[in-house]
């Protein structure tokens, strides 16, 4: 790892071609789309076995036949129980990320919402396609409200699919909408808050103490929308305008007696004082596109330091203008080619200077209340952000990395003792699981949370490498309640998605998988696992381009059927990501054989030990009231007798408690 940093916070800082010249610089800046201490760290004992994985060999991703619905398949210890296509209206469109209430999962997607009764994981219904476009129709929920993003141009206050043509317009939505969701079969629009740089992502955080309100915490990407828009919107730097829309994130309070009156209450500067992150160069593979494109002829010019390929669309806006300042009519010809080339010194100077300041925006944040803390993807930084006073965030401390790019998405461990980070390196629209790609750009990266501060521990990378076909790179995921290890199902577009270990945070391993071939054999064309969350048993999946699938997780040499029962007794009423709930087990004789078995698997405790200790707990399920209470008090007494002793005794401890909650259930 290199260039990594982290730093205590200290205080919460509050003529036509000239034309042309500009407007091309400003395309190209645009995107493309209470203070906690922690507990230990939990990390496992020194002299335990390491987890044991043996891998299909040969890799049986590498090589799968491309196609949109009919494209190769492979995986690896999960089961897929369904795939099911998007509605008619949405094929084509991007489908974006999940939120579950119920029964029902709800996939945004760039044209509005679609809601799937998932009753029967094998046979998905639609319940609802609610057309209201709006890049990205990120969606949350709480209790009866949804709320989704909106952050593009052309997204509309009524929901209208004609766009929005005005540079300024007041028909445009940039923000959240609010809907009531009590009848999920007829969503109502009831509510929108606008922000100053729209909602490319938001995360709902349900604040404990406070019964009566729920927070969305913005956060946007995108440029600062005219003050002749929304009043009181200054894309200025902040030396400039105090009170400029950059370098903060917005706090929506939503009444939950009242939702139509929610509104901003806060833009909390959590950026302070920091500086321009390092950065990395370009992959090999890059480079040598670079000099094939350079060998065709192509428009290459320098960026801030690194050479590009002009895109087509620039260099067709170019030359059509080249063609129209001389006059001429027809295609551009050798000598306007030649034009535009020596126009590129004039282009490169118009490009603005990054600059030494850090982030402006968080691309997404996680909240985890239970330990009051949030994740910060915030560009160039991870952050840990204090969220005791829901109205008023503030960062603790941050992670710089010379090998990410863009910090995209943070998940906890549910002890709440480390943290992972994901590099969304390309955007999500390039190829960036090729072989020679360094394994570290494009990875997550995992830090302990020691005393506020983040350590770092390791990478992680999807370790099958992909085609130049494949837009890949790390993103959304989610927590599997396995209880007593980490583990986190990612999807990594069309690098499919990955099961990981990472209980041992210095040595996270792939545990499971499941990808597709390319959409496309002959272009890359968008799409794969957008993001992939366990709901009450089932993972599911929304897939950019091919709609929705439902996976299970199946036992291996890695995961026993005691760990995915104790894992499926785990059951919520509701689900957002990006709002981390914390898992809790109820007591059952699953959990208990799910540690002894996990003891095993670790050499933990003598293996003769645990053999009567399963015996056990098998006469005990067989017998009735308070003779099986009073077997299963003796069995947890003896255990905890042999914690001591055990080389894992942290382990030995929870299985001897999951003994006694058994006994004190009846």
């Amino acid at each position: 790892m290199t260039s990594l940093r982290s730093t205590r916070h200290r205080v919460n800082a509050p003529a036509r071609l000239g034309a042309l010249l500009s407007c091309v610089a400003l395309l190209l800046v645009l995107p493309a789309c209470s203070a906690y201490t922690a507990p230990d760290t939990g990390m496992a004992p020194a002299g335990l076995a390491p987890l044991r994985v043996n891998p299909p060999t040969p890799d049986p991703r590498i090589g799968l036949a491309p196609g949109l619905f009919d494209a190769g398949e492979a995986g690896w210890n999960l089961r897929l129980i369904s795939t099911t296509p998007p509605t008619e209206r949405f094929i084509g469109q991007t489908n974006s990320d999940l939120a579950f209430t119920g029964n029902y999962v709800i996939q945004g997607n760039y044209d509005g919402i679609q809601i799937w009764d998932i009753s029967d994981p094998a046979s998905p219904q639609s319940v609802v396609t609610y057309p209201c476009p709006a890049s990205q129709s990120d969606v949350s929920v709480h209790e009866n409200l949804l709320f989704v993003s909106g952050e593009g141009l052309g997204g509309r206050l009524d929901c209208g699919d004609q766009g929005v043509q005005e540079a300024v317009s007041h028909d445009r939505l940039r923000g959240i909408r609010i809907f009531d969701i009590t009848d999920i079969t007829d969503p109502e629009y009831v509510a929108n808050v606008q922000t100053c740089r729209g909602s490319h992502t938001h995360t709902v955080l349900e604040h404990p103490g406070d019964d009566e309100n729920v927070y969305v915490y913005v956060s946007g990407s995108s440029t600062v929308r005219p003050a002749e828009e929304l009043p009181g919107c200054s894309d200025a730097p902040i030396e400039e305008d105090p009170n400029t829309a950059l370098f903060r994130i917005e706090v929506i309070r939503v009444p939950l007696a009242d939702p139509a009156s929610a509104e901003i209450v806060s833009s909390p500067r959590i950026f302070g004082d920091l500086v321009a992150p390092p950065t990395h160069g370009l992959a090999p593979a890059d480079l040598v596109e670079i000099e094939e494109a350079r060998e065709r002829g192509a428009f290459v010019w320098e960026v801030r330091g690194q050479p590009r390929v002009m895109r087509d669309r620039q260099v067709t806006e170019l030359l059509e203008q080249i063609v129209e300042q001389r006059g001429g009519e027809g295609p551009p010809t050798a000598a306007d080619s030649a034009a535009l080339r020596a126009m590129i010194p004039q282009l490169e100077a118009q490009i603005p200077a990054r600059g030494d300041s850090g982030p402006t925006q968080c691309h997404d944040i996680t909240v985890y209340p239970h330990i009051g803390l949030a994740g910060g993807a915030c560009g160039g930084y991870g952050m840990l952000i204090d969220i005791s006073n829901p109205e008023a965030p503030f960062r603790l401390s941050e992670v710089a990395d010379s090998n990410f790019s863009y910090w995209h998405s943070a998940t906890f461990n549910n002890d709440g003792t480390t943290v992972m980070f994901t590099d969304e390196w390309g955007g999500g629209g390039s190829p960036k699981c090729r072989e020679s790609d360094p394994m570290e750009w494009g990875a997550n990266a995992i830090f302990t949370i020691e005393n506020g501060e983040m350590v770092f521990q390791s990478y992680y990378k999807m370790p099958a490498p992909q085609t130049t076909l494949e837009n890949c790179v790390a993103h959304n995921g989610s927590l599997i309640p396995i209880p007593g290890r980490d583990i986190m199902i990612q999807g990594w577009y069309q690098g499919g998605i990955s099961l990981i270990d990472w209980t041992d945070p210095a040595n996270p391993v792939e545990i499971a998988f499941f990808d597709r071939g390319p959409v496309d054999a002959e272009v890359m064309r968008s799409g794969g696992s957008w993001s992939v969350y366990w709901y009450n048993g089932v993972i599911v999946n929304s897939e950019i381009a091919r709609g929705l699938d439902i996976f299970e997780l199946t036992t291996s040499e890695v995961m026993t059927q005691n760990e995915i029962d104790a894992a499926n007794s785990v059951t919520l009423t509701q689900l957002n990501s990006q709002g981390q709930p914390i898992f809790e087990w109820p007591a059952t004789f699953a959990l208990a054989r799910a540690y002894l078995d996990q003891l095993e698997r670790h050499n933990g405790l003598d293996a003769g030990r645990i053999a009567s200790a399963r015996d056990d707990l098998s006469a005990a399920e067989g017998m009735m009231g308070s003779a099986r209470a009073s077997a299963l008090r003796s069995l947890a007494d003896a255990l905890g007798s042999d914690a001591g002793g055990a080389l894992d005794s942290a382990k030995v401890e929870k299985l001897a408690d999951a003994v006694r909650d058994l006994a004190d259930a009846g």
